[in-house]
């Protein structure tokens, strides 16, 4: 009696080992489903690990206007470029529309205007900064303290996400569908940046983020997308457009 209580005692944790693995691995399957999205091209970096930094000019002042002109600048420096997207809107001379810090020092203040033509004046706008201490935030332009340690940060709009909630403007099923690209901070403090290989809506833009756990996250740009990938064979070298968010090596 006692061997088969001990028996049946083994059978039962081999089947709740079972079951508990069975789950497991069914969340992996949902989160990598989510992650891999086959219309959304999607790249995460870790700031302590990573270096990330922003650019808008080179040496004689001229603006690179698209990745492949910051590739072969970077090379130039011995420095590869490994990720690159278009970040943020610009006035038709490139420069950066409302609030843009570039290693510590700032090219443009940030602007407070409620009201406006275009996306960028969708209130509420916001801003993407990193710290000197290598931490990335998402925040509303209201919410926005600039203080001195902001190593990089550029202005846009309209915000995707505020506070986990999907931006009140933005309407489910919509036909106002474009290529766009954005960026949000995911709950582990790793940087989550983002662009629609497809036509896509704001609000199915912003859910993408939202699904993976941003609580805030900001619009880059529309139609004038582009990504530079490698290592997703996604190359994009084109394009005319103001600064650049790029990770290089």
């Amino acid at each position: 009696m006692e061997r088969n209580k001990i028996i049946g005692l083994f059978l039962m944790t081999i089947i709740v080992v079972i079951i508990v693995m069975s789950l497991s691995s069914s969340k992996d399957k949902v989160a990598s489903k989510s992650i891999n999205d086959p219309t959304i091209l999607s790249y995460a970096l870790d700031l302590e690990t990573q270096t990330l930094g922003f650019y808008s000019t080179d040496d004689s002042g001229q603006y690179f206007e698209n990745h492949g002109r910051l590739k072969q600048w970077l090379a130039r420096e011995n420095k590869k470029l490994l990720f690159a997207m278009n970040g943020g809107m610009y006035l038709p001379d490139l420069s950066p529309q409302g609030l843009y810090i570039e290693n510590g020092i700032k090219k443009k203040d940030i602007d407070q205007k409620r009201k406006g033509y275009g996306n960028f004046y969708l209130s509420p706008n916001g801003v993407f900064y990193i710290t000197d201490e290598r931490q990335a935030f998402v925040v509303t332009t209201d919410n926005y303290l600039g203080k001195d340690n902001h190593r990089y940060a550029t202005q846009s709009g309209p915000m995707l996400l505020i506070n986990g909630a999907i931006h009140p403007e933005f309407n489910e099923g919509s036909t106002n569908l474009h290529i766009r690209n954005g960026v949000g901070v995911l709950p582990d403090g790793q940087v989550l940046f983002a662009m629609s290989k497809e036509k896509i809506n704001f609000f199915d833009f912003a859910r993408f983020f939202q699904e993976h756990g941003c609580q805030n996250a900001l619009y880059l740009d529309g139609f004038v997308s582009r990504t530079y990938l490698p290592g997703q064979n996604w190359v994009q070298e084109d394009g005319r457009y103001g600064i650049i968010i790029a990770q290089i090596e």
